[in-house]
């Protein structure tokens, strides 16, 4: 069992900037990829970025890409999203989760966090 817990969320105004933080409970974190995902009331969570567990192989969303990165430290058990140039509509919760298998695809997650709030003013 993997317990993610999420912080760093936040207000920011658009063009602003903030990162937050995934702390995993896990033995062998360095065991899992790890994913960002992101969900907005009345729609579907969102695969936002992820990152294997050597941190050697990368993925984004479209939309986020160049503004985005995802990057982690498996001494602290920690994976982050860094957010530069936040729009309106990156509002979200934002959502961490864990896998033993493939990192890009977002069905394959097993664990996830609570959730941080983002919130982006126009």
């Amino acid at each position: 069992q993997v317990q993610l817990v999420e912080s760093g969320g936040g207000l920011v105004q658009a063009g602003g900037s903030l990162r937050l933080s995934c702390v995993a409970s896990a033995r062998a974190f360095s065991n899992y990829n790890m994913g960002w995902f992101r969900q907005t009331p009345g729609k579907e969570r969102e695969f936002v970025a992820a990152i294997n567990r050597r941190g050697d192989s990368i993925y984004y969303v479209d939309s986020v890409k160049g503004r985005f990165t995802i990057s982690r430290d498996n001494a602290k058990n920690t994976v982050y999203l860094r957010m530069n140039s936040l729009k309106p509509e990156d509002t979200a919760i934002y959502y961490c989760a864990a896998t033993w298998r493939d990192p890009a695809n977002r069905l394959d997650y097993d664990y996830w966090g609570r959730g941080a709030q983002v919130t982006v003013s126009s």
